[in-house]
């Protein structure tokens, strides 16, 4: 899953009352989630993307509000219908990890695709690594090695994704595809 850091980064852009994401950001600094969670909850309601992806992240950690998986993927899910690529990867790993939801690597492959064709490495790098065991969809070992270099070549893939990606390239010796 995605670090809780993203939580105030990406609720920036899209909170319509500064004051709020203010309230929000001070609140979350200071340690106090319920705060934060009570300033964020009213525009993920409001049907907010961001906000909504943020209320999923606090229910998955615990923070601000008891840990809820199967609450954390409900708002996942309106964000990820929403075109939000963190909550479309958040929710690929819920499904993955059978966190929330029963385990379905069919609905996992679904959800990280959608974020992966927007440019989430950890996404395309999922995707390969899906392609490359058969795991959600047949085995494919050039899909594979499509997306396990899309995530490598990826600008903003993470340092541990991309060694992961070396990894999976030399274990399947995808250059071969």
């Amino acid at each position: 899953m995605k670090k809780l850091t993203i939580l105030l980064s990406s609720i920036l852009i899209s909170f319509s009352s500064y004051g709020d994401f203010q309230d929000a950001t001070d609140a979350y600094n200071k340690g106090d989630y319920k705060t934060a969670f009570n300033e964020i909850k009213p525009l993920a309601e409001q049907g907010d993307a961001s906000a909504q992806y943020n209320l999923g992240v606090m229910y998955e950690n615990g923070k601000g509000v008891l840990k809820d998986d199967k609450e954390a993927v409900k708002w996942y899910r309106k964000a990820a219908e929403q075109g939000d690529a963190s909550a479309q990867y958040n929710l690929g790993g819920m499904y993955t990890n059978g966190k929330g939801v029963l385990k379905d690597y069919k609905e996992a492959f679904k959800w990280w695709t959608k974020a992966a064709e927007q440019g989430d490495a950890s996404a395309q790098y999922n995707l390969g690594v899906m392609y490359a065991n058969g795991k959600g969809v047949l085995k494919d070992l050039s899909k594979a090695k499509y997306w396990i270099k899309k995530a490598y070549e990826n600008p903003g893939v993470s340092a541990s994704t991309k060694e992961k990606a070396e990894k999976i390239w030399n274990l399947f010796e995808l250059w071969k595809y």
